[in-house]
């Protein structure tokens, strides 16, 4: 039987020639008992599977084998000699006793090993190379939640040069650890598998345990062109589901319509996920951080800050838009707005080589200032900066990559450098209950741009939606006056209006043609 399984899935097998399956691993994949064709099944895509996602030699789409062996040598590299490091995968989280949060891998397992799938544990050492400890197959789980990757599967698919089942662990990583000078391993997600095990208590005893996050956020934090494409695809799709969603605020007057019109609008395009919850404050709730209730009506005449961004294959996006979905600001909107715009222009240009985020910051605070004080809004005098923090206590940036905040542990004061990616998003943020200027209570205001930094200065990956308030008022006032929207409104009572089965298809990049504009690539 072997032997006939082993033969039809040469013959089907659309790779023959092209890639090597071994046998062990003929005997461990999946095959339909309603295909004529085996179906290779690893616990996730794989150019045999999904070939409409990747090609042939990708480990995850868009990221070859070869780059993933190059990440794992330049780790080692970083490490001190004769180091062992431990990274798990994330956790599976439970939303109820039986049901799961949706899973999304730990960056740093999924960057060094490309495996998508939680229960695995990763060991990286110069003297093994890659030996991965992966999930014993259970036929139970298999029935009720699919295939999982094995050793099998580590070895062919991910190219670890050891693997052992996971009830092996026990076994082979204690004489691992005594070998290694140095242990480093993935704090945010270690697990007493291997936390428990007498060595690793030995040597944390011994002072020779330290966190890994410091070197994979080295090693992540300039991207490659792999990444960058990746990163681009991200940009892309959120810029296309934000201007989409902008284009009908008017028609869907609550924030969970616009939260869920931007999710449906990213993952038609293609994304896994959101990157994070969105932001969609109307009026005063614009002026709550990352406010993430979603759940009021938009008034008329309140601004709509939109703060979203989607993940591609590992690879997260980061924008935020603030606009009137009624077509037009009122003037200590329009005031206050002018000045965020400023400030986002002004940081964006200073963005190149060798500049920190720490610089771009204290001059985006300088500018901030000025332009508070301007509005009457901001006084001088000792309380200066405890009444500018109230106003706005963020940062101006941070970097951007298969986190939203990625490589956490990087100091914002280090010279940035060609493949870094970081987002510039300057703010104001004025509650209602504020002690400002009556007219500008209420307001919450921010324009987010993501920049990656190349060797001749920048480029703005988000600079494909419209942020100049000219544009943003033709925009409103396209979707307000079409001929679409009219017929929508003649045919549609206001309660199907407001439903959410209700969604306007309008082409952006029809739009921006229509309107005549033409924003900053």
């Amino acid at each position: 039987m072997q032997s006939l399984r082993r033969t039809a899935f040469r013959r089907s097998c659309p790779y023959q020639g092209v890639t090597k399956i071994s046998g062990s691993l003929l005997e461990s994949i999946g095959w339909c008992a309603y295909s004529s064709r085996i179906t290779y099944d690893a616990g996730q895509p794989t150019a045999l599977s999904h070939p409409q996602l990747l090609q042939v030699g990708e480990i995850t789409p868009g990221i070859a084998e070869d780059e993933y062996i190059s990440r794992r040598k330049r780790l080692l590299e970083m490490l001190p000699e004769n180091s062992l490091a431990i990274v798990a995968s994330a956790p599976v989280k439970m939303m109820t006793d039986v049901v799961p949060y949706p899973f999304r891998q730990d960056a740093n397992y999924l960057y060094i090993t490309g495996c998508q799938q939680p229960g695995g544990i990763a060991v990286l050492s110069k003297d093994c190379g890659l030996c991965m400890f992966m999930p014993d197959p259970d036929p139970h789980d298999v029935i009720w939640q699919g295939e999982i990757a094995g050793v099998e599967v580590a070895m062919d698919v991910f190219k670890a040069e050891k693997a052992f089942p996971l009830h092996k662990m026990h076994e082979v990583l204690p004489d691992m650890i005594g070998r290694a000078s140095k242990l480093f391993h993935n704090t945010k997600t270690a697990l007493p598998a291997y936390v428990g095990l007498e060595a690793f208590t030995r040597a944390a005893n011994d002072g020779k345990v330290d966190d890994l996050s410091k070197y994979t956020d080295e090693v992540r934090w300039i991207k490659s062109p792999s990444e960058l494409k990746l990163m681009r695809e991200s940009a892309s799709i959120a810029c296309q589901a934000l201007l989409q969603t902008m284009l009908v605020s008017k028609t869907l007057p609550d924030e969970s319509m616009l939260s869920a019109m931007v999710e449906y609008e990213c993952r038609r395009r293609g994304a896994q996920r959101m990157a994070f919850n969105p932001v969609v404050g109307g009026g005063a709730n614009g002026s709550v951080i990352h406010y993430a209730r979603n759940d009021q009506r938009i008034k008329h005449g309140d601004l709509v800050l939109m703060d979203i961004g989607c993940e591609l294959h590992g690879y997260l996006s980061d924008v935020t838009r603030t606009w009137p979905p009624y077509g037009s600001f009122s003037s200590a909107q329009e005031e206050l707005y002018d000045l965020i715009l400023e400030v986002n222009n002004e940081c964006v240009k200073l963005c190149k080589p060798g500049i920190s985020i720490q610089q771009i910051h204290h001059h985006s605070v300088i500018l901030l200032q000025r332009g508070f004080k301007e509005l009457g809004i901001l006084k001088g005098g000792p309380s200066l900066m405890r009444c500018y923090h109230q106003l706005n206590p963020t940062a101006i940036a941070h970097y951007l990559g298969m986190d939203v905040h990625d490589c956490s542990t990087l100091s914002n004061d280090r010279p940035l450098q060609p493949g870094v990616v970081i987002t510039i998003e300057p703010g104001v943020y004025i509650p209602s209950t504020s002690s400002v200027t009556t007219r500008f209570r209420g307001i919450g205001i921010r324009i987010e741009d993501e920049v990656l930094i190349t060797e001749t200065g920048h480029e703005v990956l988000t600079g494909s939606l419209p942020k100049e308030t000219h544009q943003l008022k033709s925009l409103m006032n396209y979707g307000q006056n079409s001929a679409m929207e009219d017929h929508n409104r003649s045919l549609l009572s206001e309660r199907e209006q407001a439903s959410a089965n209700y969604w306007p298809q309008i082409d952006p990049e029809m739009v921006l043609v229509e309107l005549g504009e033409k924003t900053e690539a």
